[in-house]
């Protein structure tokens, strides 16, 4: 190559890498997976090393990372949080272990020890102790500064407030990697995808984000996890090696991952990757592959550093879990909650020893963002659990046949109106009735929490829609006992215990019963808001976005969900006969346009006239609301005795304030 042509070349991957580089850390956002990105910094840096004249200071191969983003306050890090060189195959590896020990001046057979680590596919973040303490937690930024996540770091229960040592060093730096495990991760996508929010593409994606929130209530609501891996700066403690650190830290509050092993010599280190490479499915977070460093600090500050990155450490990916493939055709889905999502349906193809032929599009945003047609050449991904994905369309392998799919006009199974409601991506059937829902609705319908008919659970379920036995959940109160006989291993008792469980269930409570039909972003708590505030079906039935607004903690999005449930015919025929057979829910005393409809009450100090449950009855009795703090939205504070902090907030903040007596004469 020319050198004209190597310094356009350079350019060129230096301006995407670091493009590539906003999207991944700054944005959450990336557009090419990870082994793209390897690939692309692999030829940067081959070239870089061809033409060393020609490399730009700037160069994406002297960084790691980007910048801190503008909304949270930078850290600088006490020492550098490198990045790590990468290893590809056992020949990368092997040339690893000689440049080690020619660097110590090492026989060739000579046997170093290592610390091998599997690698977290997650978030790099730095934890800094003092005393003891849990001060400042950073992410690694661009590897010299960082972004100040103490307070979402703080809502990790895996990061330990405060040592669990009598005498903790005077500082202690630990860097880590904050995980979202896969189980959580794909509940948590499923729930964005039910209320019309875009999922996360990865575990990773996932919890950059949570840690990345600037209310750190919404990261606490996010199952993050962390493992710790290496120290920083510490003053008033020795470490001799990696090794022994993993083996101290946990004794300290720390999680160290239980499947790091110290081992002697590369042979050893090439056994645990196989080992790793074979387990990775069955673990239930992500990894990408092992990090392996030399284990004596003493070695470790004898081999120093590069430009970006330690000699004492590597990173040995595993073979991308990506193959290439056709999409036969795009089918819409009716998933549980009546949410229609494109499933492409592929030729046949095995990614990382699995047969892949379908892979979901997410949603029809998303397809319609990839521009993913019937017909085309795309380079579908398995992440661990995760269903697989379509990551790329080959758009230049096109020949004009490929054909897009429209968003359904109606429900592809029971041929029910789609609603879509503006701001969401969600496309959703909302009929109850509607087949590919039932399944799911009849388990949700008989859970404890909701109708609570015990005995009647999936097993039973199944072969109750094996036998076509019901259609809908009022089907499940007119079965009868030769019905249940038809089940395998079915006997007498255990038929008249399941008749009798839903015999009992026709009298729950209403909120129950509410929660039970499953009306999308109704939950419990919700359900039971609306069940006293309503007082019956009948009511809550007929009731306006604007009477349902007026319930605290019912916004627009439920409301209209409500509102969208109860004017669907197929679901008011449900509920008739869900009465019709007698389903009569204890009804609750109506509370909507009681007195203190919408307003907010907060109890404070020493009440003599009657407790604080008491006190919330009364309030709530009157359609208002109870809290336990004072905000701006508090509209009474009741002051006893010996009030402290709340009463000094409501008079900062204009809160009426007022004694018990007053309190009661509201009441009357």
């Amino acid at each position: 190559m020319e050198n004209q042509d190597a310094a356009r070349r350079i350019a060129e991957l230096s301006a995407e890498l670091e493009r590539h580089n906003r999207l991944y850390y700054e944005q959450d956002q990336p557009e090419i997976t990870d082994a793209a990105y390897d690939q692309l910094f692999k030829e940067l840096k081959e070239l870089e090393e061809t033409y060393p004249e020609l490399a730009l200071p700037d160069s994406p191969t002297r960084r790691v990372g980007g910048r801190p983003l503008d909304k949270f306050v930078p850290v600088a890090h006490r020492t550098p949080m490198l990045s790590l060189e990468n290893a590809f195959t056992a020949d990368d590896m092997t040339d690893f272990d000689d440049r080690i020990k020619r660097f110590l001046g090492l026989a060739g057979d000579a046997q170093i020890d290592y610390t091998c680590e599997p690698k977290m596919d997650g978030v790099a973040v730095e934890l800094i102790y003092e005393n003891g303490l849990f001060t400042v937690g950073s992410t690694r930024g661009d590897g010299i500064v960082g972004e100040d996540v103490t307070e979402n770091l703080k809502t990790v229960k895996a990061i330990p407030l405060r040592l669990r040592t009598p005498q903790p060093p005077e500082l202690l730096v630990v860097r880590g990697e904050v995980y979202l495990p896969l189980a959580p991760f794909q509940k948590f996508n499923e729930e964005r995808q039910e209320a019309g929010e875009p999922p996360f593409a990865n575990p990773r994606n996932a919890a950059a984000g949570s840690l990345r929130q600037l209310d750190s209530r919404i990261t606490a609501k996010r199952p993050l996890s962390i493992f710790c891996y290496a120290p920083g700066e510490v003053i008033g403690y020795e470490f001799g090696s990696q090794g022994a650190f993993l083996r101290t830290i946990p004794a300290w509050g720390f999680p160290v991952n239980d499947l790091v092993r110290s081992v002697s010599g590369i042979a050893a280190v090439h056994a645990y990757y196989e080992d790793m490479m074979a387990r990775r499915e069955e673990l239930p977070y992500e990894i990408d592959g092992v990090v392996v460093k030399v284990d004596p600090f003493s070695l470790q500050r004898e081999l120093g550093e590069k430009s970006r990155s330690p000699r004492w450490a590597i990173a040995w990916k595993f073979p991308p879990r990506q193959a290439i493939t056709v999409v036969e055709q795009i089918v819409p889905q009716v998933g549980r909650t009546g949410v229609i999502t494109p499933v492409a349906h592929l030729k046949p193809v095995e990614v990382s020893g699995v047969i892949v032929s379908r892979a979901t599009l997410h949603n029809w945003e998303e397809m319609q963002r990839k521009d993913v047609r019937s017909g085309d050449t795309v380079v579908v991904e398995r992440a661990g659990d995760v269903i697989p994905a379509v990551v790329q369309v080959l758009t230049d392998q096109r020949t004009g046949a490929e054909v897009p799919l429209e968003i359904p006009a109606t429900c592809p199974e029971c041929g029910g109106e789609v609603v879509r409601i503006p701001g969401e991506v969600a496309v959703r059937c909302i009929g109850l009735a509607c087949p590919a829902q039932l399944r799911e609705s009849l388990k949700h319908f008989a859970s404890r929490r909701a109708m609570d008919i015990e005995g009647l659970g999936e097993k039973f379920i199944e072969q109750l829609l094996s036998l076509g036995l019901v259609q809908n959940v009022a089907d499940i109160y007119e079965l009868k006992r030769e019905d249940f006989m038809k089940f395998e291993r079915m006997g007498d008792k255990l038929a008249d215990n399941l008749l009798n469980a839903i015999e009992a269930s026709k009298t729950r409570d209403l909120s129950r019963l509410i929660y039970a039909l499953g009306i999308r972003n109704v939950g419990e708590h919700t359900a039971k808001l609306l069940a006293r505030a309503f007082g019956s079906m009948e009511h809550l039935e007929q009731a306006s976005e604007e009477e349902l607004t007026s319930v605290r903690e019912v916004g627009p999005l439920v409301a209209a969900s409500i509102v969208d449930f109860f004017k669907n015919d197929d679901n008011r025929a449900v509920i008739k006969r869900l009465q019709q057979n007698g389903v009569a829910p204890t009804v609750e005393e109506k509370t909507l346009g009681g007195k203190f409809t919408g307003k907010t009450f907060v109890f404070t100090g020493a009440l003599t006239r009657f407790t604080r449950d008491e006190a919330k009855r009364m309030v709530e009795a009157e359609g208002g609301h109870a809290a336990g703090s004072v905000s701006k939205k508090t509209d009474y504070v009741v002051a006893g005795a010996e009030a402290g902090s709340k009463l000094e907030k409501a008079r900062q903040l204009g809160v009426k304030v007022l004694t018990e007596d007053e309190f009661m004469e509201l009441m009357k």
